[in-house]
C-alpha cells in the first residue's frame, strides 16, 4: 500500500513539473525565433521552395538526367515562373491594393449613411439598437487602419531592395538544399535513437507532403475558380479578392472562413446585394473543394483532433507569425505520427524463435 501511494505521488510529482518545464522550453524558443526571425524565416522558405522542387527533380531523374541538370532546370524553370509572375500580376496587384485603398474612405461613408438610415428605422419602431455609433467607431478603426499601411508604403518602397536580396538568397538556398539537403538530414536523424529517428523522418516527409501539395492544389482550385465567377460578377478588384482567398486557404481549417469573410466585409462596403452574391459564389466553391476535391487530394493525412488544430495554429502564430501559422499543422501531425509509431512499437510484444531439436534414435 505505501509502495502504490509513494508511485502515484512520484507520477504526481512528475506530471506537475512537465507543465513548467513544457511552458519554459516553449517560452525559450519563441525568444530565439523572435531574435533569429529573419535568419528562420529565410532558411524555412527555402526549405519548403526545395521540398517542392524536389518532386519535378525526381522526375527528370526518373528519365536519366543527372540530379545535378535535373536541378538546374528546375532552377531556371522556377526562376522564369517567378520572373513573369513579377512582371505581370505583381504590378497589377499592388495598383489594385492602391487603389482599394483609395476607395474604402468613399465605401465607408456609403455604408454610413446606409447605417444611419437603418438607425433612423430602429428609434421609430424604439428599438434598442445604436447603429450608427457602431457603424462610427468600426469606421474609425478601419481608417486608422488604413492610415498605418499608407504610412508604411515608404517603408515597403525602402524594403524592395532587401526583399530582392533574400529572394536571391532563397533561391541561391533552394539550390544547395536540392544538392545536399538528404547528407544533411540523414545526419540529423542519425543523432536521434533508430527507435525515434526513423518514425520521426517518415512522418515529416508524410505530413509535409501531404499537406503542402494538398493546401497548394486546392488554393490555386479556389483562386482560379474565383475569378471568372468574380468578374462575371463584375467585383471590383476581381484579382486581388481572388488572391486573398486564395492565399488564405494555406492557412488550414479556419483560412476559407476567414478570406471569404475578409472579402465579403470589403465589397459589403460598396454594395450589399453584391456581397451576398460574392460570398454565395465563394461558399458553394468551398463546398465542391471540402466534398469533392480535399477528401481525394487530402485525405486524413494528419489524424488531429480539430482543437489540437485550432491550439497548433495559436501556438504558431504566438512563436513565429504567419509561418508559424501555416507550418503549425504539419509539425503538429508529425509529432502525433511520432508519438503513435513510437507507442505502437513498444506495444509489440517481442517474437520468440524457438527450434524443435531432432534427437536421433539410439543406433542398435
Amino acid at each position: 500500500m505505501r509502495r502504490r501511494r509513494s508511485f502515484n505521488a512520484q507520477r504526481l510529482l512528475i506530471l506537475g513539473l512537465i507543465g513548467p518545464i513544457a511552458a519554459l522550453n516553449i517560452w525559450l524558443l519563441s525568444q530565439v525565433l523572435y531574435y533569429f526571425e529573419h535568419l528562420v524565416t529565410v532558411l524555412a522558405v527555402s526549405a519548403i521552395l526545395a521540398f517542392l522542387m524536389n518532386y519535378p527533380v525526381r522526375w527528370f531523374e526518373r528519365i536519366r538526367i543527372k540530379r545535378t541538370g535535373a536541378v538546374v532546370i528546375v532552377l531556371l524553370s522556377t526562376v522564369t515562373v517567378l520572373s513573369v509572375l513579377a512582371l505581370t500580376l505583381v504590378p497589377i496587384l499592388l495598383d489594385q491594393t492602391n487603389q482599394l485603398l483609395v476607395k474604402i474612405p468613399g465605401w465607408l461613408e456609403a455604408s454610413r449613411q446606409n447605417l444611419d438610415f437603418w438607425d433612423e428605422w430602429a428609434k421609430q419602431r424604439n428599438l434598442p439598437i445604436d447603429l450608427r455609433g457602431f457603424g462610427g467607431k468600426l469606421s474609425l478603426q478601419i481608417e486608422s487602419q488604413i492610415q498605418a499601411y499608407a504610412s508604411q508604403a515608404l517603408g515597403l518602397a525602402i524594403g524592395t531592395v532587401s526583399g530582392l536580396i533574400d529572394t536571391i538568397l532563397i533561391i541561391v538556398l533552394a539550390f544547395y538544399m536540392l544538392l545536399y539537403g538528404d547528407r544533411v538530414w540523414q545526419g540529423l536523424i542519425h543523432q536521434f535513437p533508430p527507435k525515434i529517428g526513423i518514425p520521426l523522418s517518415e512522418s515529416l516527409q508524410q505530413n509535409f507532403h501531404n499537406f503542402f501539395l494538398s493546401q497548394i492544389l486546392l488554393a490555386l482550385f479556389m483562386a482560379g475558380g474565383l475569378i471568372p465567377v468574380f468578374w462575371a460578377l463584375k467585383v471590383p478588384f476581381t484579382l486581388l479578392f481572388a488572391l486573398i482567398i486564395g492565399l488564405a486557404e494555406l492557412i488550414p481549417f479556419i483560412g476559407a472562413g476567414l478570406g471569404i469573410g475578409l472579402v465579403t466585409i470589403l465589397v459589403m462596403f460598396q454594395s450589399v446585394w453584391l456581397a451576398f452574391q460574392v460570398a454565395l459564389a465563394a461558399v458553394i466553391l468551398q463546398q465542391i473543394r471540402d466534398n469533392l476535391l480535399a477528401p481525394k487530394i487530402m485525405g486524413d493525412f494528419t489524424g488531429l483532433n480539430p482543437i489540437w488544430i485550432f491550439i497548433a495554429l495559436l501556438v504558431g502564430l504566438q512563436i513565429a507569425g504567419l509561418l508559424g501559422v501555416v507550418i503549425a499543422v504539419p509539425i503538429a501531425g508529425t509529432i502525433k505520427g511520432t508519438i503513435d509509431a513510437i507507442r505502437l512499437s513498444n506495444q509489440k510484444s517481442p517474437v520468440i524463435v524457438t527450434e524443435t531439436v531432432i534427437t536421433p534414435p539410439p543406433v542398435e
